[in-house]
């Protein structure tokens, strides 16, 4: 029996008036997969766990870092992961080519899109339309080079027109330092942040956003498979009570978030992924989530999104935003507030 937005939210309600002790005596085991290195963005979750925000309700977490938003929602499909962190339109781009996976996002906690061609200024690159014949570098997951047919075509570029070198993670910006690359595709709070870690001057990045080119991209999306949510709703909900507690906590705290990061990686510049993070929560303090709390978003903004794959790709089957987004899971708004 699929759950109405109205049992779920009594399911929550009973589990929350569980007292702490009873509820920690039967903790259910979750993996969480993060969508990319243990950087600044990734900062609130940990925070989150380490405070016990998952705990108290009621999950033992386990928390992986990720390799791509290409590769996480692989990976809660394939039941690898109950729940991942994504950019959303890969996944979009999977349930369009397979119309039989049932991932969806209870919350999107990214309303304003990141995704970016970084370049070095002073070689050559200026506008979009420069890149046309260029190297650029990413892994094959990457957001950025899956979704750059449509930034191509917001800017009149023939996207056959650019060379993809195919990278590690942990090569992209080396490689576009030692001219081996002329730009890399990506987060930008990932791209240039880690090209300033390595001594490039914050004015010398040029940072070309796929929002400015006018693509209606969402971002980052907590995922699970649909059939997880509906045996497990209280599950969902508390996830999603602990990342928005976990969020509002790092933007109160940010120092603490950080510290919580470099526990996991001592080599982690703790400034430069403080500055990281600071600048990740410019994309998800959107003015509609400042107004009504994380998981303000209007279908026809998530509709848009898909049409905007579906043409991109040329993928005639279609999607509903009602069954991508189901926002049936989430708490109470004032759960999902941030701070001002």
């Amino acid at each position: 029996m699929t759950p109405t937005r109205r049992t779920l939210l009594l399911g929550a309600s009973a589990a929350l008036a569980l007292p702490a002790l009873a509820r920690a005596q039967s903790l259910t085991p979750v993996k969480f997969c993060l969508d990319w290195a243990f950087q600044g963005p990734q900062a609130p979750y940990l925070l989150a766990l380490d405070r016990g925000y998952f705990r108290e309700e009621g999950l033992d977490l386990s928390i992986d870092r990720g390799f791509g938003s290409g590769d996480t929602p692989v990976k809660v499909a394939s039941g690898a992961y109950p729940f991942g962190i994504a950019d959303l339109s890969p996944t979009i781009r999977m349930r369009l080519a397979s119309p039989e996976t049932d991932v969806i996002a209870p919350l999107v906690i990214q309303q304003g899109s990141p995704l970016a061609v970084m370049a070095l200024k002073g070689r050559g690159i200026g506008k979009p339309q420069d890149l046309a014949g260029k190297r650029i570098a990413a892994p094959e997951t990457d957001s950025g080079r899956q979704l750059f047919p449509a930034f191509a075509k917001a800017v009149g570029l023939d996207p056959a027109s650019v060379t993809w070198v195919s990278v590690t993670p942990q090569l992209r910006e080396p490689m576009l330092l030692r001219r081996e690359a002329d730009a890399i595709s990506g987060f930008e709070i990932s791209g240039a942040f880690s090209l300033r870690s390595l001594g490039v001057a914050e004015g010398d990045i040029l940072s070309m956003r796929y929002a400015d080119a006018g693509v209606p991209l969402l971002s980052t999306a907590l995922l699970v498979r649909r059939s997880y949510a509906e045996a497990n709703p209280r599950v969902v909900t508390g996830m999603i009570r602990a990342i928005a507690r976990g969020h509002a906590e790092a933007w109160r705290a940010p120092d603490a978030a950080i510290a919580a990061l470099v526990k996991r990686d001592p080599t982690a510049p703790a400034d430069i992924e403080k500055a990281r993070m600071l600048a990740n929560f410019g994309f998800i303090r959107t003015p509609e989530v400042m107004q009504g709390g994380m998981g303000n978003l209007a279908m026809p903004r998530v509709q848009a999104s898909i049409d905007t794959l579906r043409d991109v790709f040329n993928i005639a089957a279609p999607l509903r935003a009602e069954d991508l987004y189901d926002p049936r899971y989430l708490p109470p708004e004032e759960a999902l507030r941030l701070p001002a």
